[in-house]
């Protein structure tokens, strides 16, 4: 089986390289142009790219795959199946009546839930207790295609949008290499259409979802810190408007029955342990911080914090 793949980053190489382990024919590896990055903006391969290139597949790079000079070319690679990961560009249907097994595209939620962007991170945001895997036929729309199977897991209250991201990335490698050791030749895969009445979207995360209200409940502002590492991150302000990125927390309150000793201080307000621990009153519940980022500055430990910057109970976060 003639195998095109199409993927950018780092979410799409688990299954790039199952597909090399079980020695699936890849032809070609298509994925999105160099990019500037770091503080010398030099230009950097895609994650995707260094795996192609390690392996001698060769790689395409194209800022528009609509593009007819270049839907030619994958003509003429004459797949018998396209797999998309994690790629960041629609597919025109031209592009999608290329293979007579068709696209499957790699989804890390439960459609319909989560189309778009950023699924992983408002799972988390949103307080979702499970999430999943899909593998679905593309089609023209963004993650409306029919769903070809999916797979399930619980999301844990340490869960992070970096761990769920690769968690979910190995799992779709494996439903992958499953459902094309099992399909039809010269077929697409059995497929179910979606609920789309059920669907909700995941837009990409802009900066100003990652500032924390203090007055929302503990778990709020947990799911919250925990969605949003990585990109953009958690925020508050301190002192004479010193940002502060949060980076891991834990939420206390009745529902954890984690501590007694819930805060009954304003919204913002510290308290420092004895042990030199950091919790912070909501407005339902106390959050426990466990790391943190002062701006210009590391990660560092909350306790690193307290002491570095003599922190007292009695003092507060509050919005810019």
């Amino acid at each position: 089986m003639r195998v095109l793949f199409m993927g950018t980053s780092e979410f799409a190489i688990p299954a790039l390289k199952e597909l090399i382990a079980q020695r699936f024919e890849v032809i070609a590896v298509v994925t999105q142009p160099d990019r500037p990055s770091g503080r010398g903006k030099k230009l950097s391969p895609p994650p995707v790219k260094q795996v192609a290139t390690e392996h001698n597949i060769q790689v395409f790079q194209s800022e528009k795959v609509r593009k007819p000079e270049f839907v030619e070319t994958l003509k003429q690679l004459a797949p018998d199946v396209i797999i998309v990961a994690a790629f960041g560009q629609l597919l025109p249907q031209t592009v999608l009546d290329i293979p007579p097994c068709g696209v499957i595209n790699l989804h890390p939620s439960l459609l319909p839930k989560y189309r778009g962007a950023a699924p992983i991170q408002w799972a988390l945001i949103n307080g979702e207790k499970e999430t999943g895997i899909t593998l679905m036929l593309l089609d023209a729309g963004e993650d409306t295609g029919d769903i070809i199977c999916m797979e399930r897991i619980p999301i844990r209250l340490e869960d992070t949008a970096e761990t769920l991201h690769s968690q979910l990335a190995d799992m779709g490698a494996h439903l992958l290499v499953k459902v094309l050791a099992d399909l039809p030749h010269g077929q697409p895969p059995k497929a179910t259409q979606q609920n789309h009445a059920d669907a909700t979207h995941a837009p990409r995360l802009m900066k100003a979802v990652g500032q924390i209200n203090w007055n929302e409940s503990a778990i709020t502002i947990h799911n919250l810190i925990r969605g949003t590492v990585g990109w953009p991150g958690a925020f508050t302000f301190f002192r004479e408007g010193t940002l502060l990125k949060v980076i891991q927390s834990l939420p206390h309150g009745d529902e954890h029955k984690a501590t007694q000793n819930v805060s009954k201080e304003l919204p913002g307000t510290l308290r420092i342990t004895a042990e030199r621990q950091l919790f912070v009153g909501t407005g339902d519940g106390e959050i426990q911080l466990l790391r943190v980022q002062p701006a210009t500055k590391k990660i560092m430990d909350t306790k690193d914090f307290v002491n570095g910057y003599q922190i007292k109970t009695g003092e507060s976060f509050f919005t810019s």
